[in-house]
């Protein structure tokens, strides 16, 4: 697929901020919602924004590695919590429900035969998962270049629907010590400070954890910091394909909702292949896991809220959604002081 992206033009930049500096409130006293509202008018290249269909995809994949014990969870659970996704039990569910949010459930290479299911999206890699990164790579090159084409073809399919802004979440055990090791790599930031709890790890646990990270480390000694190559090396499945469909979002110039610590992996990914992705990124949350602070440190990212989530599944990006929502609907329709004869200050 192609990693190449043009950022918004600048036409309408001028024209947004007196837009937004025009509407009947104080100069600037919505604050974060007015650079927000700015930020989704370049993505639409609009003054008057809508944000049509929109949906959050939910990418769920096995890790190889998970099988030594870096999760205070076995590895059934990634099947099993996919089965209460598509039950509608699960928080992600819950939380698009009550925002009007479509979602769509992705098996991206879980170790688990589904089989056809109704709300199941096949694009399964690896029937077992990903390899051990504890031994060698997680997947070849040719599946994490599947992986990526397949995130960007259920985007595309989702665009061709009418979809203009996509949320990722995700699912996976022991995914979080894939971002940890991705976030070390691509960010540059020490790997004690990338490792955390993830499900609930004791201290024992955790200890373990940051041995078994170390250990991957180790075990590729000519590793270098180029993105796919770290990818392969250490990602997911569903981070890849999470990856490949941010960045075909943003070259449909769609607005591109990241949740927490293994989504932002994924946009950590995608801003290194893309610089210009990260001008269609909106990130919702910041995690508790201590190396999503790099990740948007690395990337320059602010986030919209900070509730001390750490579950995943894109239950930040549904939390973030009446916000974005809102910055969409203040830029398009609230009046201006002409508009509405009242009179500015002096």
């Amino acid at each position: 697929m192609d990693f190449c992206i043009n950022p918004p033009p600048p036409d309408l930049d001028d024209a947004l901020r007196a837009a937004i500096d025009q509407k009947t409130k104080p100069l600037g006293s919505l604050g974060r919602l007015e650079r927000l509202a700015f930020q989704i008018g370049r993505v639409r290249q609009s003054l008057r924004p809508r944000l049509e269909k929109p949906h959050i995809v939910v990418c769920a994949g096995d890790h190889g590695a998970a099988k030594a014990g870096i999760s205070a969870y076995p590895q059934e659970v990634t099947w099993q919590m996919v089965e209460n996704f598509l039950a509608g039990g699960a928080a992600i569910n819950v939380f698009a429900r009550a925002n009007g949010l479509e979602l769509l459930i992705v098996d991206c290479g879980v170790a688990h035969d589904f089989g056809p299911r109704p709300g199941l999206v096949d694009a399964k890699v690896g029937a077992g998962g990903t390899a051990s990164y504890l031994e060698g790579p997680a997947m070849s090159e040719a599946q994490c270049r599947q992986a990526l084409e397949n995130g960007a073809a259920l985007v595309a399919q989702l665009a061709a629907a009418g979809c203009n802004v996509v949320g990722f979440g995700e699912m996976g055990i022991g995914n979080t010590a894939s971002a940890s090791l991705i976030t070390h790599c691509l960010a540059g930031a020490p790997l004690s400070e990338c490792v955390g709890r993830g499900t609930g790890l004791d201290d024992a646990g955790l200890a373990r954890k940051r041995a078994l990270l170390q250990q991957a480390l180790e075990a590729w000694p000519e590793r270098s910091a180029e993105p796919l190559a770290v990818l392969a090396r250490y990602g997911g499945f569903e981070i890849a394909t999470m990856a490949g469909g941010m960045l075909e979002a943003a070259q449909r110039k769609m607005l591109v909702l990241v949740d927490g610590f293994i989504s932002g992996a994924a946009a950590l990914v995608a801003a290194r292949l893309a610089p210009a992705f990260l001008d269609f990124a909106v990130f919702s949350h910041l995690s508790q896991e201590p190396g999503h602070r790099r990740q948007l440190a690395a990337l320059g990212a602010e986030p919209l809220l900070d509730l001390d989530l750490r579950l995943g599944e894109g239950t930040g990006v549904a939390l973030a959604w009446p916000l974005v929502k809102c910055a969409a609907a203040m830029l398009a329709e609230m009046a201006s002081f002409a508009e509405a004869g009242v009179s500015q200050a002096v």
